[in-house]
């Protein structure tokens, strides 16, 4: 069981926090020879597979290193663009490791947008007045839980589906920010949290969550 991670998103859908916990990153290394059997393409500034699947390898897989060394967006180390380096002969055998990319800051805070959106949209389709909005998103490779304070501050957490106790996470998540975030004279509301005892106290949290597979009242 595993917590991946955290957001907080304040009452006008920005992104004040954010901190990966645990992103487990699907990576297939392989050689190749010339001429490259997979289809290449770049998106959002990545050059990721679009038709060729195979040995692990699938499409919307990203390019994260060339020849051992990690790539920078679309360009190699050393700067050169992907897609034209591998169009040279002379650059194989290459060996070339894909997966799936992380998220970058600005496709964070566009989740976080879309996320406070979604939120606002499921209170107002509900049949009875008064909902919570959504609380609760689930897939088979994760479940998302949200926690809306009465201010509207959301704290959200992504979460293994076996992971249990998270309702008491998500309140336990809320107290630190209370202690931590609104009591230090430093921070201003609705901003970015950059706080380290927020920091501590948060990933000090997340370690007996996961450790103990719930979160109790005495934790």
């Amino acid at each position: 069981m595993a917590i991946f991670s955290v957001y907080v998103v304040n009452k006008a859908g920005g992104l004040i926090y954010q901190y990966d916990n645990h992103v487990p990153r699907t990576e297939v290394e392989k050689t190749f020879s010339f001429p490259l059997d997979l289809i290449l393409k770049i998106h959002d500034e990545k050059v990721i597979v679009s038709f060729g699947q195979r040995d692990g390898i699938r499409v919307g897989h990203a390019v994260l290193s060339i020849n051992g060394v990690d790539v920078n967006g679309k360009f190699t180390a050393e700067g050169k663009e992907i897609l034209e380096y591998l169009k040279e002969p002379a650059n194989y055998p290459v060996s070339i490791k894909f997966g799936r990319a992380r998220l970058s800051s600005n496709e964070k805070l566009m989740l976080a947008s879309m996320f406070h959106s979604l939120f606002a949209i499921g209170s107002q389709l509900s049949p009875e007045a008064g909902s919570s909005g959504i609380e609760m998103l689930e897939t088979d490779a994760f479940k998302l839980h949200c926690f809306q304070t009465l201010t509207g501050i959301k704290f959200i957490v992504l979460a293994d589906p076996r992971q249990s106790g998270i309702d008491a996470l998500l309140r336990k998540i809320y107290e630190i920010y209370s202690d931590f975030a609104l009591k230090n004279p430093f921070y201003s509301l609705e901003m970015p949290i950059r706080c380290e005892l927020f920091d501590q106290n948060l990933k000090g949290s997340l370690e007996v969550a996961e450790k103990a597979g719930t979160f109790g009242p005495g934790s």
